[in-house]
């Protein structure tokens, strides 16, 4: 297997990333509660919305305020495009924490997605057991979306969804991935040694800075399938 020192994180930056996941989080319960007193129009965004706040944290708590919520006032294109592309990464996010956690929590995930014997680096295991949940996840959110909107049923909305959200989240987690490359491969070892651990606030930081990398390179993507009424406009 591949492995690095144990990164030497300064207290300060650990503290400081600890408290960003703990602004996040609080921004997450903010919106969960929101939703349920303003449910959206579209029920599957009562998940999608607290999820982004995970990775967009304050950022994406006033967009939702301003365009997203449900008594905000219509939004324009590319408020609409960036709802689309959030809805997107809402189950990247999902898919992310469940696969990295799953993987470290129980080892032997790897070795069915080719760990130890197609490859040797825990990250890459780690990248295959993300992106297979993200994509499950992404299409079953789309499907949720997509079908309620043109009245499809389970194989039309399913063939829909699929066309909907397959290129929005191969973009996003080329994105993603490309990114956490640069902090996992090149800064953390060069700057503390090795690679933060999946139980690190570093670790998670670095992964929502990732997200925002996936959200744009999904943004265009996105903007793309609705003009080409492949995907609809939130």
């Amino acid at each position: 297997m591949v492995e690095l020192g144990v990164p030497s994180f300064p207290a300060v930056l650990t503290t400081v990333c600890a408290v960003l996941l703990v602004v996040a989080v609080g921004c997450a319960l903010f919106v969960a509660v929101d939703v349920v007193r303003h449910p959206p129009h579209m029920r599957v965004m009562a998940f999608v919305w607290p999820l982004t706040m995970l990775f967009g944290s304050v950022v994406w708590l006033v967009f939702y305020l301003r365009r997203g919520r449900a008594t905000a006032p219509d939004h324009g294109r590319w408020a609409g495009t960036a709802i689309d592309t959030s809805h997107c990464g809402a189950g990247c996010a999902l898919g992310d924490l469940v696969g990295e956690f799953g993987l470290a929590w129980f080892p032997a995930l790897g070795a069915l997605v080719g760990l130890g014997s197609l490859y040797q680096d825990r990250m890459i295991a780690g990248w295959v057991v993300d992106f297979v949940l993200a994509y499950l996840l992404g299409i079953g959110f789309q499907y949720f979306a997509i079908a309620p909107m043109r009245g499809l049923g389970v194989r039309a909305g399913l063939v829909a969804a699929l066309k909907a959200d397959t290129l929005s989240i191969v973009a996003w987690q080329i994105g993603m991935y490309g990114l956490m490359a640069v902090w996992q491969l090149v800064v953390f070892p060069a700057l503390f040694g090795g690679r933060a651990s999946v139980f690190s606030p570093e670790f998670w930081v670095a992964m929502q800075l990732a997200m925002v990398a996936g959200f744009v390179c999904a943004y265009p993507v996105n903007a793309w399938l609705v003009r080409r009424g492949i995907k609809e406009a939130m």
